[in-house]
Parts: structure tokens; C-alpha cells; sequence
């Protein structure tokens, strides 16, 4: 691997995302420690933290990105049906942490439950609350018969909700909570951090890294009501 910076070394200032490494894809910089300021920091220049609990603290700013419009958002005919069928109840900032745990609980591709290991450590986990807590990260969750069944977590600055992670322990779950955030609290830019086919289905595209950012830089100023 080369070398990356290591944050405590600049007094905790991020590097340009312009420096992040091509492989593995957007890897800036590590440090030590997570905390609430940095990561807020972090998002308003385009960087995210994603680690293992046996690993330091990874900073990355992939390139491309991957986004979505909500404007934007796919409505498949097998969804539509299930938005017809209205079964799941929409509640936002409700159960917070219970959404986290839910995202960190291993899971394989098709949802079911493994002993793998999970990238939302316990750090994560106390400083995302701090963050919700503050008012900055958001749950969306959808609930049936009063269980939590899906969702998704993440933070707003401005008018851009940073997508973090979502789950679902029924079908479609977490597309309710999606299109939730999509069609009725409409943030300008949903972000999705890194592409896959599952995000790309519901409607989601990869734009370079510096309009990313630029759009950051513009948005953090307006007002998301969540």
C-alpha cells in the first residue's frame, strides 16, 4: 500500500481528496481516534470514514461517486406494488441507534445474517449517537406491526443527506425508507458514497469526485428539514 497520512501528524487537517490513492480506490488518510468534529469536517470536504475494528481509522474519498437524485429515484413495477400495498409505517429519528445496530449486524448479499465481521465499529456506533444527538445524523425507519423491519441512517449539512448505511429484515423495507427520504423530505443530493448494482436499480450514478465536492460546497449552505 503507499503511504497515507496519518491525521495526527497535521493537527488533524485533511488532505486535498485530489492525494487519495487510485488503489484501493479513495483511501486519504488514517488516524487514531473518530470523533464528531471530524467526521463532520470530513463530509463537508467529501471523506468518509470506513473501517475495521482491528484496523486504524480509514478516511476515503472514492472517485467517482456514486449519488442519487431524488428526482431521480427508480420506481420498479415489483416496488410500485409494494407502495400500493401500503404496509409499512414511515417514522423518521425515532430509533437511532437501533438503526445502526441493525445496519452493523453482519450480513451476506442477500441479507441474512453471517459471523462476518462488520465495518461499523463501536466507536462509529458512540459517535454517530453524539452526532444524532446534536441533531446532525438522521434515521429514517420503516416499521410493521410496531417492529423496526428496515431503514437507513446518515447526516445532513445543508441540503444534502450523506447516506451511510440501510437494512432491511423484510422486502423492500429499506427501499420505503429511501423513497421516504426522496419524494417527501427531497434533499438536493442524496450521497451514496460508493456504487453498486443495488443502489444503481433504484436510480443512483457515479459523477467525479470534484463535482462532488464543489456541490458540497454550495449546498452545506441551505437547510434540510428533518
Amino acid at each position: 500500500m503507499s503511504q497515507i497520512l496519518w491525521l495526527e501528524d497535521t493537527n488533524f487537517q485533511f488532505p486535498n481528496v485530489s492525494t487519495a490513492l487510485d488503489e484501493p480506490d479513495g483511501l486519504l488518510a488514517a488516524s487514531e481516534r473518530i470523533t464528531p468534529e471530524l467526521v463532520i469536517e470530513a463530509y463537508k470536504r467529501g471523506i468518509f470514514p470506513w473501517y475495521s475494528a482491528d484496523q486504524p481509522v480509514l478516511w476515503w474519498s472514492p472517485n467517482p461517486r456514486c449519488v442519487l437524485y431524488p428526482e431521480k429515484f427508480h420506481i420498479s413495477r415489483s416496488f410500485r406494488r409494494s407502495l400500493n400495498s401500503k404496509a409499512f409505517k414511515i417514522k423518521t429519528n425515532t430509533a437511532f441507534r437501533e438503526v445502526m445496530l441493525a445496519c452493523a449486524a453482519p450480513r451476506t448479499e442477500t441479507g441474512k445474517t453471517e459471523e462476518a465481521g462488520t465495518w461499523i465499529t463501536q466507536a462509529m456506533l458512540d459517535v454517530y449517537c453524539l452526532l444524532h444527538e446534536a441533531g446532525v445524523a438522521h434515521s429514517i425507519e420503516c416499521w410493521f406491526n410496531d417492529k423496526l423491519v428496515g431503514g437507513m441512517y446518515g447526516l445532513v449539512l445543508g441540503d444534502i443527506f450523506f447516506g451511510e448505511s440501510m437494512f432491511s429484515k423484510m422486502k423492500d423495507a429499506s427501499k420505503f425508507a429511501m423513497f421516504h427520504l426522496c419524494t417527501e423530505i427531497k434533499p438536493f443530493l442524496v450521497d451514496a458514497q460508493v456504487h453498486s448494482r443495488h443502489l444503481e436499480t433504484l436510480g443512483a450514478e457515479v459523477i467525479d469526485r470534484q463535482d462532488f465536492v464543489d456541490i458540497i460546497k454550495i449546498h452545506t449552505d441551505y437547510h434540510l428539514n428533518l
